[in-house]
């Protein structure tokens, strides 16, 4: 019969276009609470599973609502290619790591060692670009590296995104759109579901769940430790050069709303026309930041602001920065490059006010050989750290689990150097993908070294609450004391409260 079943999949590949897998290559059929799915083998062995629908196509009647699980399925649902990715640009088109853009997107991955009951740790990746791009089929992070490196199961996403996922809609159109500003957040939640409903049949443990993210993924997990739905269906949580202190506000929420209203030429009294308008214009027409907005029950509380959530509580935390965080989001500055010190005293004392003379000469002294340009890079650079460094704190209060701090310290020598530790260089070395991240890290043994650090470090957390892991010197967990930071590098080293003085003076007001 599994042969059989094999050869069906395999002709129905060949028929819908898809590129034919030999049967050879197919993994054993996983029946999911909502039907069968059938993957590849990939890469040393590891079983893949590429777009398997976790969500209903939020269209039509659920276009700005929370998710709902997918209709239920009999014949074996080929997943063997990642599923679309959320809209995202004016560009509808096929990128280079799936096939294109819909706001039928909630798709999720999953790439594991074996289909057994070996209750493997669950690492549940949520992909970066703010809250408006990306997608969880990128290169960089396949899952198949990590899943053979550490004996884990890997599983990365897709959600709605921008206008789609963090509209505001229900102080405008009421109840049955309370939920409209985290409509994206709701879709993490339900791929969090289906992990805890199905994951084992991938040889996972749904009591062992970690989640992890970088940049906006940071902020998907800053928001999803403040959500009550979300409790209970993750159990560590990594948040790397992301983290969300705050939400927006509904009256922002609703401003936003209705410029999109005045944009669309909507009356907002007539909120049918919401469901079918086309979804590049709803895209073109969004002005603004869209993020999760409060409201009563999803989100009733910023994540992090005055202290931590009940909803963070007991849950181990890692967390931490790239050294040059700000070059990544700077780089297209016409002037990077060019900045001169009168600039980096000027930009300091627009961000700093009073404190800005004291933090010139504090940079100026601890990094001696930063041109003008990373001295202003520097700016935003801070700003990321010290909101790490806050999160951290205000989870320390509630004293029921440990936090891990890390720094990225190792500077990449793609563009000569330029870049020097920025944003985004840890993807590949926590994936374990430095061919794919070339781009950001080059090629040659140091990426690859820090690659086996950082990834072993990512795994032994996600294992155990602890990433102390083997060739790192030992980590000790995080205080107000101490602050003992992991500080990654060729030759990674723990030191105490680095760059102290600029972080006193950054949390004084």
């Amino acid at each position: 019969m599994k042969l059989l079943i094999r050869a069906i999949v395999t002709l129905l590949l060949a028929w819908t276009g898809f590129a034919t897998v030999a049967t050879d290559q197919l993994t054993p059929v996983v029946t999911t609470g909502a039907g069968p799915v059938q993957g590849v083998m990939e890469h040393g062995g590891i079983h893949t599973f590429k777009g398997i629908r976790y969500g209903a196509p939020p269209v039509g009647d659920l276009r700005f609502k929370p998710p709902v699980a997918p209709l239920p399925w009999t014949d074996v649902d080929a997943t063997t290619e990642f599923g679309a990715q959320a809209v995202q640009s004016d560009d509808p088109g096929p990128s280079s790591y799936g096939p294109g853009q819909s706001e039928d997107s909630l798709f999720l991955n999953v790439w594991t060692p074996g289909l057994d009951d070996r209750k493997r740790p669950v690492m549940f990746w949520i992909h970066g670009g703010a809250w408006s791009y990306g997608s969880g089929a990128q290169p960089m992070y396949h899952g198949d590296n990590l899943a053979r490196q550490g004996d884990v199961v890997v599983v990365t996403v897709n959600h709605r995104l921008n206008v789609f996922g963090y509209l505001h809609l229900g102080d405008i159109l009421g109840p049955e759109y309370a939920e409209s500003g985290v409509a994206g957040m709701l879709d993490l939640v339900l791929a969090l579901q289906w992990v805890r409903d199905n994951i084992e049949q991938f040889g996972g443990n749904s009591d062992n769940v970690t989640v992890f993210g970088e940049s906006g993924g940071g902020l998907k997990i800053s928001h999803l430790l403040a959500m009550p739905p979300a409790e209970g269906l993750f159990h560590k949580a990594i948040i790397q050069s992301g983290p969300g202190l705050a939400a927006v506000s509904r009256e922002d929420g609703n401003r936003l709303a209705g410029n999109l209203f005045e944009r669309l030429g909507i009356d907002p009294r007539e909120p049918e026309a919401l469901k079918t308008v086309d979804a590049m214009a709803v895209f073109q027409a969004q002005q603004g930041r869209f993020a999760p907005v409060l409201n009563d029950s999803s989100l009733p509380r910023d994540p992090f602001v005055p202290d931590a959530p009940p909803g963070a509580a007991g849950i181990p935390l890692m967390i931490g920065t790239n050294k040059d965080e700000g070059t990544f989001f700077m780089r297209g500055d016409p002037l990077f490059g060019k900045w001169t010190d009168a600039d980096f005293v000027r930009l300091s004392e627009e961000a700093l006010g009073d404190r800005a003379p004291r933090y010139i000469q504090l940079m100026r002294e601890t990094f001696p050989s930063y041109s003008p340009t990373h001295l202003v890079t520097g700016i935003r650079t801070s700003s990321t750290w010290i909101g790490s460094i806050n999160l951290a704190e205000r989870k320390l209060a509630q004293s029921d689990a440990p936090v891990y701090m890390y720094m990225l310290q190792w500077e990449s020598p793609v563009n000569n150097g330029m870049m020097r530790a920025a944003h985004a260089i840890d993807l590949p070395l926590v994936f374990n993908t430095v061919p794919a991240g070339a781009s950001l890290v080059g090629t040659g043994p140091e990426p690859q070294l820090l690659a086996d650090q950082m990834s072993a470090a990512w795994i032994e957390f996600a294992r155990h609450g602890d990433p102390n892991a083997r060739d790192l010197p030992y980590w000790p967990a995080y205080d107000t004391g101490n602050r003992a930071t992991m500080l990654f590098n060729t030759e990674s080293r723990v030191e105490n409260d680095p760059y102290d003085e600029i972080r006193e003076l950054l949390q004084s007001r």
